[in-house]
């Protein structure tokens, strides 16, 4: 029995000893199936491949043209010619390598010429169906992929640059590789390698090159549309050579003080002027970078494209005029040295006008910079969507609210914004208070409105910024958030539409080199983001030339006696930003007017005096012969209570008020009198502010029960009260609030 029970527990035991054995033999053999399978794939794809050696004879195919939307005028044509110029390794400065190094692959003189780790990562996102276009190659892959394969973004091309990599890695030596990488890759501007871009962009040879002029050359293989010199992200080009020159120093090519001296120098302007035939500059290269996006720089500078946009060339050309005509004027009244036009058909998203400067070439005021694009401040013309998500909720356009000094903060941190002319109007329409562009009812409308819901509403009419709501307060409708050109027009033009958005779009079509159409554009009937309703609310305040004559006067380059136009003007402090956008029913524009630096304009260049004049030129001449169209009616049915349809109680009665000194009173927060004052009852006005008949966020329901529970509620009250009092004793007595 014993002998029975010792073998039946070594029998157990056996092929616990085993099973190390074999998964080590498991493992094995897994190793030798992957090892044949990568042979394989590797036999499979290398067989048909082009060889390596021949990389010196790279041609480009034929250069990618940019057309208006007729087709009648090209307006750009890139890399029409290539501009290369060979040089011997002995002529590229030391330091130019050693930036290119430090920029694209630091391991380059230890690695075999492969990134393993993204080829694994090209597999995976392979498999997943997205992009395998994920960076991290190696500059032998570099070279590879931009002189021998095709720009496709697939794992098989990854295969293939990786089998050529590491050919080309037994045939040539580490330096010849780099020679044959510098004198090849792209650099922008239709310039190929590192001579033809030094030659480009400083007027110098290679080996010239200083260490802050290598350190942005070296920047550009990386995406040359993108970082490109004369392009509209030069801040993000600086920003790049900076990470080059720390990547050296890090590296041990340079040491800290010589990377601080090359930051310290303007490189961005010692670059050579842009010569170049191009037409509509800023708008093309806006389309480049889209052209780049799509289909890679390879395809762009080589495919042969024909590109036709949606550019108007006769409103372009009006666009040009009005903005140079314009800006003169701005000089020399109100230091402004630059303006930006944008001009989209509202019905369809497509940008008919793009002027991102006065003169793109001038680099006195960096006019190769987009600034349709640039996100800036709107002032008051951000208003609209703060009133028309307030209609939305419920409110009218004949709502009553208090212009009146109001504390909308704390007393440690107090927030009283003022009107522009430092007056207090007491009770006002919201559409008088749009119209006029009163600052006091604008803020009390964004808390009605909420402030979330407003900026959901800009961004579902096409706004883009303003992703981080929590950074908003109550000055977002003053324009305290920043917002493009390019989007606020588009997103002006779903008020044209009367709700529905359409995005914005700069292509109709692309054909390739071989005759095939790549991208088509399709009328699409867009999306309703607003009510009809609240949209003719909206365009007939802004069209009512009555409403805003109070503050503006009768007679501005926002009047149209001949057809309905909107328009809506903003002017951020201190002078920096003037904008005016303004639309019919088929058109919409934009103007911004003051300094690329952000630095003031002259006190008094309010966005009616700036930006309106531009704004108008160029509607006079866009709208000349075009038909006349109406917006559509806007109606305002009775709500039934009186303070949304228009009706403020003024009565007097008697009031508690504090006595301070003889004909110097002031209004109580509360219902007591602080200490030092002597308790008073004085017949004021017994007229409340809206916080007292509405709930803010169901305006139509039933009166609230108990509204002083509203956190803005007494500051209101307390800022009606002390107008009342100031604007209805006459008995010489002056009222304030209560500290």
């Amino acid at each position: 029995m014993k002998t029975l029970v010792d073998n039946t527990k070594n029998a157990l035991k056996k092929p616990k000893k085993r099973w190390p054995l074999r998964l080590l033999k498991l493992a094995l053999w897994g190793l030798v199936a992957l090892l044949l399978l990568a042979i394989g794939v590797f036999a499979y794809y290398a067989k048909d491949l082009p060889s390596p050696t021949n990389l010196n004879t790279r041609q480009v195919v034929e250069s990618t043209k940019i057309y208006d939307r007729t087709g009648d005028h090209l307006l750009y044509e890139i890399h029409g010619e290539e501009k290369r110029t060979s040089i011997p390794f002995g002529q590229m400065s030391e330091i130019m390598r050693a930036a290119t190094i430090s920029a694209e692959d630091q391991s380059f003189y230890q690695n075999h010429g492969v990134d393993l780790k993204a080829v694994a990562r090209a597999a995976i996102y392979d498999v997943l169906g997205r992009s395998a276009s994920q960076g991290g190659s190696t500059i032998t892959q570099q070279l590879i992929k931009n002189t021998v394969l095709t720009n496709e973004k697939t794992f098989t091309r990854k295969v293939k640059e990786v089998i050529l990599s590491v050919e080309l890695e037994q045939k040539f030596s580490k330096d010849q590789i780099l020679e044959m990488y510098l004198n090849q890759i792209p650099y922008g501007s239709n310039a190929y390698g590192i001579q033809a871009a030094a030659q480009t962009f400083f007027g110098k040879d290679a080996k010239d090159l200083t260490l802050a002029e290598s350190a942005m050359l070296a920047s550009l293989p990386k995406a040359p549309t993108f970082y490109s010199p004369y392009g509209s992200n030069q801040d993000q080009l600086k920003y790049r050579q900076e990470y080059v020159l720390d990547q050296m120093t890090k590296l041990g090519y340079i040491t800290a003080d010589q990377a601080k001296d090359a930051k310290a120098v303007d490189v961005i302007a010692e670059i050579r002027p842009f010569q170049d035939n191009i037409s509509a500059p800023h708008f093309v290269m806006y389309v480049k970078d889209q052209l780049v996006n799509l289909y890679g720089e390879q395809q762009v500078e080589e495919g042969g494209m024909k590109v036709y946009t949606t550019l108007d060339w006769n409103k372009q050309q009006a666009a040009e005029e009005a903005v140079k005509k314009g800006v003169a004027t701005n000089i020399s009244k109100y230091k402004a040295t630059n303006a930006a036009l944008v001009a989209i058909d509202p019905k369809t998203g497509q940008i008919l006008a793009m002027v991102g400067s006065r003169d793109y070439f001038d680099k006195t005021i960096d006019g190769n910079v987009n600034v349709a694009t640039r996100p800036r401040q709107p002032g008051s013309s951000f208003k609209p969507y703060v009133y028309a998500t307030a209609f939305k909720k419920g409110y009218t356009p004949d709502t009553i609210l208090f212009d009146a000094e109001t504390n909308f903060g704390t007393k440690d941190k107090p927030y009283i914004p003022e009107d522009y002319d430092g007056k207090f109007r007491g009770p006002v329409k919201m559409k008088e208070a749009l119209a006029e562009s009163l600052n006091i009812p604008a803020v009390k409308t964004l808390y009605l409105a909420g402030v979330n819901n407003s900026i959901n509403t800009a961004k579902s009419m096409g706004i883009t910024t303003l992703n981080d709501p929590s950074r908003y307060g109550l000055s977002l409708v003053l324009g305290g958030g920043e917002v493009t050109l390019l989007d606020h027009v588009n997103a002006f033009g779903t008020f044209a539409t009367a709700g529905v958005r359409h995005d914005k779009t700069a292509i109709l079509k692309i054909v390739d080199g071989q005759g095939k159409t790549l991208q088509d554009y399709q009328n699409s009937p867009g999306e309703r983001v607003l009510d009809v309703s609240v949209c003719a609310q909206i365009d007939s305040i802004l069209d009512d030339n009555k409403l805003r004559t109070p503050i503006f006067g009768s007679n501005t380059p926002l009047r149209f006696d001949d057809r309905q136009v909107a328009a809506k003007t903003g002017t951020t402090n201190e002078w920096r930003d003037a904008w005016t956008v303004g639309y019919t029913p088929s058109l919409v524009a934009g103007v911004w007017a003051g300094n690329n630096d952000n630095s003031p304009m002259a006190q008094g260049a309010d966005g009616v005096f700036s930006a309106a004049p531009i704004w108008r030129d160029f509607m006079n001449q866009a709208l000349a012969n075009s038909a006349i169209e109406k917006f559509p009616d806007a109606t305002v049915d009775k709500t039934g209570k009186p303070v949304l349809d228009g009706d403020v109680n003024t009565d007097k009665q008697d009031s508690l008020v504090c006595k301070i000194k003889k004909n110097k009173y002031c209004i109580p927060t509360g219902d007591s009198c602080p200490s030092g004052t002597d308790e008073k009852q004085k017949k004021i006005s017994n007229a409340h502010s809206i916080l007292y008949w509405v709930n803010k966020d169901d305006p139509r329901g039933a009166v609230p029960k108990n509204p002083q529970s509203d956190p803005q509620f007494n500051a209101w009250k307390s800022g009606v009260q002390a107008w009342a009092a100031k604007n209805g004793d006459k008995g010489g007595n002056s009222y304030d609030q209560c500290n």
